[in-house]
């Protein structure tokens, strides 16, 4: 069935259900994205004989003008990142100089950067299928046994791996790879994009200690980045190899007709809380499956693509297709933490179109080319605009048209891009933030530098940044390094990479281990143990529900045992406190003070709820004796004059709940402005906080020194609030939901929250700055 008569049967039914009611329709809009038509460049006249032919037989006749301006590019050793939609042939814009270059020159070496594994072995399968004899790919990963990567460093040419390999293997043993950094012609970072916040700024680092190396056996390798359409390319991709880059952004690929439209779920009986959206995207992949139309969900979590394709196969049930199959087995998860033979054997039934219905985290997004989709359903917004329409650009590479169907989840920024269409379709991409020169990231990679080869101050400057120095300097004074001689050497027997992870700010990570089979389950960053594996925590891996029995944190350990109340999870309960360290920028707004600057964050987990997952009631409170963390970040916050506050009409004994609601919805709006995750972020309002003497709200980054989030909501602060008090007044609860002003997060059981009063506030906000231009104006 064509994927839109799919479409226009759900809402048909939907129709039938509302019974009229506008409010009670599922699919809140629908709109058609015309096909875009290609601009094409014939194959160049100086490619090699055999390539011409290899590319002939691989049916392309033709280049795209991005793929032509790339080689260009490349060839003339230029650092270049192409910034282009879904399926216009990235890929090949790298493959084909780097082909080049290295038929040219037998020696010569590139090495392949990609965020997966799963895509590592994407592109190993691509540059197999040239069948050129002089072409030696080869995958390195954490799945390669020792014997075959020592072959692969004598052999291979094209060399793919990802940066925690380059970071913990590659680099702290450069000198067995000695010949293949001497040799290294080109660096490709596929899916570049996703190196941003801390993952970015490590991964910057990374490719900074790969550049000073390379550099010391006599290379200068070119550097191509391939990257969905963000708004700062150029820019991100100078910031991560700390050199100038040239972007291509002008897509010469077509592009198929979209069916576009956004699925709002139903109200629950109570009508206070919205049918769960894994619930409804199952039901609708189910539909589309039994329609026989190849569908694609992604989720946001792991355990979201598991109850996503748990849930369709339940309602497939029996069904069968024409030839007989049962359409339920025809249906699968993917994500990451598969076993590496569980993950291929999905990829190699994606390929031959053996499955009908995939839910899938971004493993799957990150560029692995699956043909034949007619539907891609988004479970929640993806997190940034970037990440959406990647996503939706994988359907219709199979017929003349597609859908594209975004269900929103209960969450303030779902809520608000659903109900303002114009939003998400005109709104451009955000930008990706690295901070390579952030001292609690670049300490620890100071000294892997300092163990890959000795560092002295001016080398130390010239790398990474002028703060450098100084950490060397404290670092010898800590005994961590040496001084001798001009330069710092690492002193330790230890590896130094084996304390630096590339997924987390610093810190050992815990371990998870089973009491029952001291099995290592898993493992979370330190920061985040207190919150996530403190004792009586519920703990999921893999689908599998564990209790938290003990936490040592000395030890770095966390043992569990299992679950046997599948129905109860747990909630952390927490005290906060932020106190201001330095006012780094103000900006006049009205009566009402508004500040960015350095704070130390307090946070104490003081115990948990117990709470029933199918309704969200709390069974029971457990206190807890947790040390306090402390984090020096950045935080932006506003304080408003009890005196305005009055005039609003807000009462005193309503200010700490409309305060706090308004915390909470601009917390979760803030990815709208800044490539983040509301996770990245950290809050606090209080009627009276020590530091301004007055009704006060901050929001913080959640890494140690700041990442530039909270900066964004200060640098667009009317916008932030002007988005906020919308998502906020365009929800149809009554007293607040976790659609507008209620966080999954809140560490006091989201209490007190008063929604209307929350509206008041950022009404005043919005006042007071209306106010100050007025005044600037005259």
């Amino acid at each position: 069935m064509d994927p839109r008569d799919v479409l226009d049967l759900l809402v048909a039914e939907d129709e039938v259900a509302a019974d009229g009611d506008a409010d009670d329709l599922r699919l809140v809009f629908r709109t058609s994205l015309p096909a875009r038509q290609e601009r094409t460049v014939p194959l160049p006249d100086e490619l090699p004989g055999i390539l011409t032919s290899r590319l002939e037989r691989l049916g392309i006749e033709h280049l795209w003008s991005h793929q032509a301006e790339v080689r260009d590019r490349v060839l003339a050793g230029r650092h270049t990142v192409v910034a282009t939609g879904t399926a216009s042939g990235k890929s090949l814009a790298y493959q084909l100089p780097t082909i080049e270059l290295l038929l040219d020159d037998p020696d010569a070496v590139a090495l392949y950067l990609a965020p997966t594994k799963a895509l590592a072995h994407d592109q190993l399968r691509a540059l197999r299928a040239f069948t050129l004899p002089q072409l030696r790919p080869a995958v390195v990963d954490g799945d390669t046994p020792r014997p075959e990567r020592d072959a692969i460093r004598r052999t291979a040419n094209w060399i793919l791996t990802n940066p925690d390999l380059l970071h913990h293997g590659l680099l702290p043993n450069h000198r067995a790879w000695a010949d293949v950094l001497h040799h290294l012609r080109v660096v490709v970072i596929d899916e570049a994009h996703v190196a941003r916040g801390v993952f970015g700024s490590h991964v910057a680092l990374v490719l900074r200690r790969l550049r000073r190396l390379a550099e010391r056996y006599d290379a200068d390798p070119t550097f191509v980045f391939a990257s969905a359409t963000i708004g700062n390319p150029a820019a991100h991709a100078s910031a991560l190899i700390g050199a100038e880059v040239g972007a291509v952004e002008q897509d010469g690929a077509p592009r198929g007709p979209v069916e576009l439209g956004a699925w709002l779920p139903p109200w629950e009986d109570d009508g206070e809380r919205r049918r769960s959206m894994l619930r409804e995207t199952a039901d609708l992949l189910g539909r589309f499956v039994a329609a026989d139309v190849p569908t694609l969900v992604f989720t946001r979590s792991r355990k979201g693509a598991e109850l996503v394709a748990l849930g369709a196969q339940e309602r497939l049930g029996d069904a069968r297709d024409d030839a007989g199959r049962p359409l339920a087995a025809q249906v699968a998860a993917y994500r990451a933490g598969y076993l590496a033979e569980e993950r291929r054997a999905l990829e190699q039934a994606l390929q031959r179109g053996e499955l009908k219905g995939v839910a899938a985290t971004e493993a799957l997004e990150l560029g692995i080319d699956v043909q034949g989709l007619d539907a891609v359903l988004l479970a929640g917004w993806p997190g940034t605009t970037a990440a959406f329409w990647q996503r939706i650009g994988r359907a219709g590479r199979r017929r003349d048209a597609a859908v594209g169907l975004l269900v929103a989840q209960e969450d303030p920024l779902d809520h608000y891009l659903v109900t303002h269409p114009e939003e998400l379709l005109g709104r451009p991409s955000e930008d990706a933030i690295v901070d390579a020169e952030n001292p609690y990231l670049l300490a620890g990679h100071l000294r892997c530098a300092c163990q890959e080869a000795p560092l002295a101050d001016e080398e130390a400057l010239r790398w990474f940044g002028a703060g450098a120095p100084a950490l060397l300097a404290e670092d010898v004074e800590a005994g961590r390094l040496r001084l001798r001689g001009g330069r710092h050497y690492w002193t330790s027997r230890g590896r130094a990479a084996a304390e630096v992870g590339l997924r987390s700010i610093g810190g050992r990570a815990i371990r998870i281990i089973s009491s029952e089979t001291g099995q290592i389950i898993g493992d979370v960053d330190e920061a985040k143990a207190h919150r996530t594996v403190h004792p009586g925590a519920v703990y999921l891996h893999q689908g599998q529900a564990f209790v938290v029995e003990a936490l040592d944190l000395e030890q770095h350990l966390a043992l569990v045992g299992p679950h046997h109340q599948p129905g109860l999870t747990t909630r952390p309960r927490t005290d906060t406190d932020v106190r201001v360290l330095d006012i780094e920028r103000r900006l006049p707004w009205g009566e009402v003070e508004l500040a960015y600057g350095a704070v130390e964050v307090t946070n104490q987990v003081t115990g948990y709820e117990v709470v029933r997952i199918a309704s969200g009631e709390v069974l029971d409170r457990v206190e807890l004796a947790l040390p306090p963390q402390q984090l020096r970040t950045r935080a932006v916050w506003y304080a408003i004059p009890e005196g305005l506050l009055d005039d609003a009409g807000l009462a005193p004994a309503v200010v700490p709940g409309s305060l706090h609601a308004a915390e909470h919805a601009a917390i979760g709006m803030l990815p709208l402005l800044a490539l983040c995750d509301r996770w990245d972020l950290g809050g606090l309002s209080t009627a009276r906080h020590a530091d301004t003497d007055r009704p006060t709200v901050f929001i913080y980054d959640g890494f140690p020194g700041g990442a530039g989030l909270a900066e964004r909501s200060f640098d667009r602060f009317d916008r932030h609030v002007r988005l906020t008090r919308a998502t906020i007044a365009s929800c149809h609860c009554s007293a607040g939901c976790p659609s507008c002003v209620q966080s999954p997060k809140c560490g006091n059981g989201n209490d007190p929250l008063d929604k209307a009063g929350a509206v008041q506030v950022l009404d005043l906000l919005l006042a007071q700055g209306d106010r100050e231009r007025a005044a600037l104006q005259r």
